[in-house]
């Protein structure tokens, strides 16, 4: 006879059928996933606590500050400041001779194209492959590294009377001491030759890294099909680059309006050579006007306002397909 009986389940099976099943949602609380914690959401304003500290400690609230005192008579030592209204900028745009010295602004203009077109060969030339290369990426990019303090008092005497380029042209039959920033024209020129050695190396390095971040089938793909370098540049680098040549025309237009360290060690504005930011110092510290020189300061940042602006609506930064 077989027994009937059935055996009685182990320890564990009857621990697990005496036990209620719970079910979610009732007894125990969801758990919470990091995605959907409060802390979460604040941690990139934490990151970002610091960096816009420093940004409207040492940016916005000077700006601020700038525009208040452009409304008053200040001179930038007295507590008391009296508000003027719109009179600074009525004495800034019927005085000409306050805006007389944005002319100085045009050899600097120039020169921005020069130094433009200079480093875009060289980088377009350097990003092929090329002995010593990187030699000559260091010596293009080296002047740049230099103080612009260092560079003025080096290119003063290099353009004294009887200095070292006197000496050298006098090698070629050309000598004979010139004044080379005796008189306004050769003096602006000189200068803005100056900033052309000087700032040539920044827009290489840009134009470099943007020509270095083709894609390099491109390159082999236009080499398989025949293409010249000319071709190469004209289809592939040029309208690559063209992001980066943009940032480098603003950089160079607004710089261009803002020209301050090297004429100011090497002349001081004199012989003509002073710029709309030497001229807003003088009236602030030279002639403690500081809210004539404040007003002019507030026109200067609105004029590069409307020239970017310009130059971004003329030329948008579309994004750029070569494939």
């Amino acid at each position: 006879m077989t027994d009937t009986t059935s055996k009685a389940p182990p320890a564990h099976a009857r621990h697990a059928t005496s036990s209620p099943r719970r079910r979610p949602g009732r007894g125990a609380p969801p758990t919470r996933s990091w995605h959907d914690h409060p802390l979460r959401r604040i941690t990139p304003w934490l990151f970002l606590l610091a960096p816009l500290a420093l940004l409207i400690t040492f940016t916005y609230i000077p700006v601020g500050n700038m525009i208040y005192y452009s409304f008053t008579d200040w001179d930038g030592v007295s507590p008391d400041r009296e508000i003027v209204g719109l009179d600074n900028y009525t004495q800034l745009f019927t005085r000409p001779e306050l805006f007389r010295v944005f002319f100085v602004s045009f050899y600097y203009l120039a020169a921005s194209a020069v130094q433009i077109v200079i480093a875009l060969y060289f980088a377009t030339v350097l990003s092929f492959d090329l002995r010593f290369r990187n030699f000559f990426k260091g010596i293009l990019f080296f002047p740049y590294l230099i103080n612009g303090v260092a560079i003025g008092f080096v290119f003063l005497y290099f353009f004294q009377d009887g200095g070292t380029l006197d000496s050298v042209l006098s090698w070629f039959g050309a000598g004979g001491d010139h004044a080379w920033l005796g008189d306004p024209e050769s003096a602006n020129t000189s200068l803005a030759g100056v900033s052309v050695w000087r700032f040539t190396g920044l827009n290489f390095v840009l134009f470099l890294g943007a020509i270095q971040s083709i894609p390099g089938e491109l390159y082999e793909a236009a080499q398989l099909d025949g293409a010249s370098r000319w071709q190469q540049f004209r289809h592939i680098i040029a309208p690559g680059i063209r992001p980066v040549l943009s940032l480098s025309v603003i950089l160079a237009i607004s710089g261009s309006l803002a020209v301050f360290e090297i004429p100011y060690i090497m002349t001081g504005g004199a012989t003509g050579t002073s710029t709309f930011v030497i001229q807003t110092v003088k009236l602030a510290f030279q002639f403690n006007k500081t809210g004539l020189a404040s007003a002019c300061a507030v026109v200067l940042l609105l004029i590069i306002l409307v020239v970017t602006w310009v130059q971004r609506r003329l030329v948008p930064d579309d994004k750029v397909d070569l494939v």
